[in-house]
């Protein structure tokens, strides 16, 4: 799929929603003590999701919607394993979540798609009254996180955004200790998303995560889909990873926002070079000439309301360990995670870095002192089912999502603004105000506690 279809099939799907009759919500229904589930997308990260599902008491999978046999038969087998109902399919085509949509039986939505689906189900869903919790992503267009904006303010459906990194352990303890004024006043902060996915972006349709040089139509999972925004958009592709907890740091949208942007990319060679010098590719490989536009690094660098600086980086498609490279900078410290360290004026031996896991431990976030039993096992180290778990208590409790979609907008307009920064020589791009003033007297609620 062109660039040029995404915006369109995006554009054209929600145009058609968003002119539906708005459902505002008369009965109380989020305080219910089991949530009723339906999951969009049961491919790789999906399956994951739909696993943490089915092991909560205080939820019900009643209905699956996905269009690829492969992932549907392995959603079956792993709920037959668990000797639970087998919910309703809807595998009929592209459309067939609209059908999920009309279920009474569906209170909630997990969204595990590509990307350029995520805003439409969203919009549909959210018109349909079904709570939304929406998987990552970087936004195709701004218009597109005006309408999740507008569609939430206008039917007030719960919606959340699963960053799963902002419950990292490491990145919570450090929370803590910003809150308690270790690192002083904020400064500066760094992350960003370094991790080499070439073997993600390129599959052989047999082996999952390797084994070939191919994507699109003869590619598999991720490879079909992910791949393509490489050869058309040059921009911070996914920046929620970076920007999600760095955002908890500095109280995005509560009290201060980001103001604008700039970046700039890298040449693009790690692909090619990867199909050039895979097994199953070569320079004579078709996909050998495809000219990709995705820069190999791209670097973004964000000014807030409030004064500090952020550098949030992308790094996809080079030979590389993986590291989100968060750092976090004060007036009285820094931390940062590539070398796993600290530094505390005053505490610290002097200009000197000190390793930064006793600190950690100390200052252990009382979520993760609570909880972490029962998120052993759980996906990327226990984050998956921290925020899952967010999700579900607010919902029950009918209490505001603690990552909402003012978040989402924020953060998934990174990526347009990225292409247009990067398009215009690095020129500054403004951030819209998602919030319509509403950051300036909007409080924080990000995990200021043990509950979600």
């Amino acid at each position: 799929m062109k660039r040029r279809n995404f915006v369109k099939s995006t554009t054209v799907a929600t145009a058609c929603t968003i002119t539906a009759p708005s459902l505002l919500f008369a009965r109380d229904l989020w305080n219910i003590n089991k949530v009723r589930v339906g999951v969009i997308g049961v491919g790789a990260r999906g399956l994951g999701t739909l696993e943490l599902c089915l092991l909560r008491a205080d939820v019900e999978v009643t209905a699956i919607c996905d269009i690829d046999p492969i992932t549907v038969a392995k959603a079956e087998k792993m709920i037959t394993k668990t000797g639970k109902k087998q919910p309703q399919y809807f595998t009929a085509g592209h459309e067939a979540y609209k059908k999920l949509l009309e279920q009474k039986d569906v209170d909630a939505v997990i969204i595990c798609t590509p990307w350029e689906w995520h805003t439409p189900m969203s919009v549909d869903a959210m018109n349909a009254g079904k709570a939304v919790a929406c998987e990552v992503a970087g936004a195709m267009s701004l218009d597109e996180c005006w309408q999740l904006v507008r569609i939430y303010e206008r039917t007030r459906t719960p919606f959340m955004i699963m960053e799963n990194v902002c419950y990292r352990r490491d990145v919570m303890a450090v929370l803590n200790m910003a809150r308690k004024d270790m690192f002083g006043e904020m400064i500066h902060l760094e992350g960003g998303y370094q991790h080499d996915l070439r073997e993600v972006k390129f599959n052989d349709g047999v082996n999952y995560y390797g084994g070939g040089v191919e994507f699109g139509e003869k590619g598999y999972s991720e490879a079909k889909w992910r791949t393509t925004h490489s050869v058309y958009r040059n921009g911070d592709l996914y920046p929620t990873h970076g920007i999600g907890p760095v955002g908890s740091f500095i109280n995005n949208n509560r009290g201060n926002r980001f103001e604008y942007l700039t970046s700039m990319a890298s040449k693009a060679k790690g692909l090619h070079q990867y199909i050039v010098n895979h097994p199953k590719g070569g320079t004579n490989h078709p996909n050998a000439k495809v000219n990709f536009r995705l820069g190999d690094v791209v670097t973004t660098n964000i000014m807030t309301a409030n004064g500090e600086t952020i550098t949030l980086s992308h790094d996809t498609n080079l030979p590389r360990p993986y590291s989100l490279g968060f750092r976090v900078q004060g007036t009285k410290g820094i931390w940062m995670d590539v070398n796993k360290s600290l530094y505390l004026e005053g505490k610290s031996p002097a200009h000197k870095w000190e390793v930064a896991e006793p600190y950690l431990k100390e200052y252990d976030h009382p979520l993760w002192k609570k909880y972490a039993e029962d998120a052993a096992g759980a996906g990327h180290g226990g984050m998956d089912w921290f925020v899952l778990n967010a999700f579900f208590e607010a919902l029950k409790r009918n209490e505001p999502m603690p990552l909402d979609v003012y978040d989402h907008a924020s953060w998934a307009a990174i990526t347009c603004l990225s292409e247009q920064s990067i398009a215009q020589g690095g020129e500054p791009q403004a951030f819209p105000d998602f919030t319509d003033g509403k950051w300036m007297n909007r409080k924080p609620i990000f995990a200021l506690d043990d509950r979600y």
